[in-house]
C-alpha cells in the first residue's frame, strides 16, 4: 500500500499520476492531514523544515506496517515540503521555495512535480520516459511552441528542464509535431469543423475495453430505436456549421460495422445528403472487427465515398485473441484485409496493442510479422492502458500471473518495424495508467496519415460529435481555448433523453456564435 497525505488536495490528481507511474500496480490511498495517525501526525511535523536529510533513521518501523510508503506534501504560499517514509525505517525530507501567485501557478505545480519525481526516483532507481508529463498531450505542447516559432534547440532545452524528459521522447515529440504541422498546412482547419458519429455497439466487450460499447446481441432490440434517435441528431447537427467547411467525418464507437449493410446503408446516405462534403478531406468508417465485415458492408462503404477504413487484429496471436474476448480469428482479420482489398478500399488501417496479458517481445515480432505480408497503409501502436471500467482491472486478480514483460522493448520493436519498413510516425497521444508510462503512436505511408487523428487529439478544430458517449469540442482560436459538451452514455438514456440532447447542444453552440 501507497499511502499519500497532502495538506492541500489541489495538486491530488497530479501527485496520484507521478506516484502510480513509479509504483504500477500498487494500492494507492490518498488521504487529508487530519486522517493519519496522531503518532503519524506528530512525527511528520517534527523538523518538517529540514532539507535533503535523506537516509536518516527514524522510529517509524512499527508505524509502517502494511505500508510500502507514506508521502507527505505541505504546500504553503512560498514553499512546498516534502517528506517520504520507507518501509526500513527511513524518512527522507526535501524543501523547495517558489512563489505561488495567479500568474506562477503552473510554475508551482511543475516544480511540485520536479521534486517528487526526484525523490521517487532515488528512492526506486527508475527513471519514466516522459518525466512529470501528466495529463498532457506532449506533442501539443511542442506543436504549440513550433507555431510560435521556437526553435528546435529551445523546445529541448524547455522539454527537459521544465518536464524532465528524456531525449528520446523529446525528439519523438518534434518529429511529430513537425509532420502535423506540414499536414494541416493545407486545411483551414481554424475556420472549418469535423463530424465525429458514434455507434456503440460491438460483437463483443474485449477484456481492456472501457470504451462506451454494448454487445450486439444482448442489444440488438435497440439498435433501431438507437438509430431512430441519431438520426435526430444527425439531421440537427447539419444546421450547426451552415458558414464552416467540413474537414472530416469520422465513425467509431464501439464498431459501426456491427450494424447490417441496408443500416449502414441508410446511415451514410443520411449523412451524405445532409452535410456537404464538397471540401471534406478524409471519411473514415471503424471497420475494427474482422467477425463484423462482409462484402456487402465493404462496398455499401465504398458506395457512399469512405475512403479510409480501420481493420483492428490488436494482436496476430490467436491465444492473446481468445483471451481478451475477441470472438475471431486470426485468418479472419487476415480474410477481411483482403476482402477489403478485392472490394476497393484502397487505405487501410491496423491497430495493435503492446502489452496485452500473457504477451512478450516475441510475440509482437510475430505479429507485426504477419502485418507486413498484409501492407496495410497505416499502423498504430497502442500501449495498453487499464482503466478503472474494464473487466481486465475489475477482474485483476483473475490475469496476475498474466501481467506482461518488458512492454519498452515491445516499444522498440514496433519502432524499429516502422522505420524498416517505411511508415511515418505522425500523431501521438498518452492515457493514464499505460504500461511503463509510454505512449500510443500512429504510423502511415506518405500521404496516407489519418487527419481527423491530428485534429483531434491536437484539439486544432471544432468537433461535432454525435452519438451515445460523444463529446463535442468547440476550439476558438482568438483567444485559444476549448469548451465541451457531452452526450449521455447509456444507449437507453440516448434513445429517452435525444430532444434534451439537441436542446444542450443548441444552448452550447450559441453560447459561442460568432467567435
Amino acid at each position: 500500500m501507497i499511502e499519500i497525505c497532502l495538506s492541500d488536495k489541489t495538486y491530488e490528481i497530479d501527485f496520484y499520476q507521478i506516484v502510480a507511474a513509479f509504483y504500477p500496480g500498487r494500492a494507492i490511498k490518498v488521504y487529508r492531514e487530519d486522517e493519519l495517525s496522531s503518532s503519524l501526525q506528530k512525527l511528520l511535523r517534527e523538523d518538517n523544515q529540514s532539507n535533503g536529510e535523506q537516509g536518516e533513521i527514524a522510529p517509524t518501523r512499527d508505524l509502517m506496517e502494511g505500508r510500502e510508503v507514506i508521502l507527505y506534501a505541505a504546500f504553503y504560499q512560498e514553499r512546498i515540503i516534502l517528506q517520504m517514509l520507507l518501509r526500513n525505517g527511513q524518512i527522507w525530507r526535501e524543501t523547495l521555495d517558489l512563489n505561488i501567485t495567479k500568474e506562477t501557478k503552473l510554475h508551482y505545480k511543475n516544480g511540485m512535480k520536479r521534486l517528487l519525481y526526484g525523490m521517487l526516483s532515488k528512492a526506486t532507481g527508475s527513471e519514466l520516459p516522459w518525466g512529470i508529463l501528466t495529463g498532457i498531450r506532449p506533442t501539443k505542447l511542442v506543436y504549440q511552441m513550433l507555431e510560435k516559432g521556437k526553435k528546435e534547440q529551445e523546445i529541448k532545452s524547455y522539454m527537459r528542464k521544465e518536464y524532465l524528459c528524456s531525449e528520446q521522447k523529446i525528439t519523438t515529440s518534434l518529429q511529430i509535431a513537425d509532420r502535423e504541422i506540414q499536414l494541416l498546412r493545407d486545411i483551414d482547419y481554424k475556420n472549418g469543423y469535423s463530424l465525429y458519429i458514434g455507434i456503440p455497439f460491438c460483437p463483443s466487450t474485449c477484456l481492456y475495453c472501457s470504451f462506451t460499447s454494448y454487445s450486439i446481441q444482448k442489444f440488438s432490440d435497440y439498435v433501431e430505436r438507437y438509430l431512430q434517435a441519431l438520426e435526430k441528431e444527425i439531421l440537427y447537427g447539419s444546421t450547426c456549421f451552415p458558414d464552416k467547411k467540413l474537414t472530416c467525418v469520422y465513425f467509431g464507437g464501439g464498431t459501426p460495422t456491427t450494424l447490417s449493410a441496408s443500416q449502414l446503408d441508410r446511415l451514410l446516405g443520411l449523412v451524405r445528403k445532409h452535410f456537404d462534403f464538397t471540401h471534406v478531406k478524409e471519411f473514415c468508417v471503424e471497420a475494427g472487427r474482422p467477425d463484423s465485415i462482409n462484402k456487402d458492408k465493404l462496398l455499401v462503404l465504398k458506395k457512399w465515398g469512405v475512403n479510409r477504413i480501420s481493420i483492428n487484429p490488436q494482436s496476430m496471436q490467436q491465444k492473446t485473441l481468445d483471451l481478451i474476448g475477441r470472438r475471431h480469428s486470426v485468418e479472419q482479420i487476415k480474410e477481411a484485409f483482403h476482402l477489403a482489398r478485392e472490394t476497393g478500399h484502397e487505405n487501410i488501417n491496423m491497430d495493435i496493442i503492446i502489452g496485452l496479458p500473457g504477451e512478450n517481445t516475441q510475440d509482437v515480432k510475430d505479429t507485426l510479422e504477419q502485418i507486413k505480408e498484409l501492407n496495410p497503409e497505416s499502423l498504430t501502436v497502442h500501449t495498453l492502458a487499464i482503466k478503472r471500467a474494464a473487466r481486465l482491472n475489475i477482474e485483476r486478480e483473475n490475469y496476475s500471473n498474466l501481467q506482461p514483460r518488458d512492454v519498452s522493448s515491445m516499444l522498440q520493436t514496433t519502432i524499429q518495424f516502422a522505420k524498416d519498413n517505411d511508415y511515418l510516425s505522425y500523431y501521438l497521444y498518452r492515457q493514464k495508467n499505460m504500461a511503463d508510462n509510454l505512449e500510443n503512436i500512429g504510423y502511415a505511408k506518405y500521404g496516407k496519415e489519418g487527419l481527423y487523428n491530428i485534429l483531434i487529439m491536437e484539439e486544432q478544430q471544432t468537433i461535432l460529435a454525435l452519438g451515445a458517449g460523444a463529446m463535442t469540442k468547440f476550439v476558438s482560436h482568438s483567444p485559444y481555448f476549448i469548451d465541451r459538451e457531452d452526450n449521455v452514455k447509456s444507449v437507453l438514456d440516448y434513445i429517452s433523453r435525444i430532444d434534451e440532447m439537441i436542446e444542450r447542444k443548441r444552448k452550447f453552440f450559441e453560447e459561442h456564435a460568432g467567435m
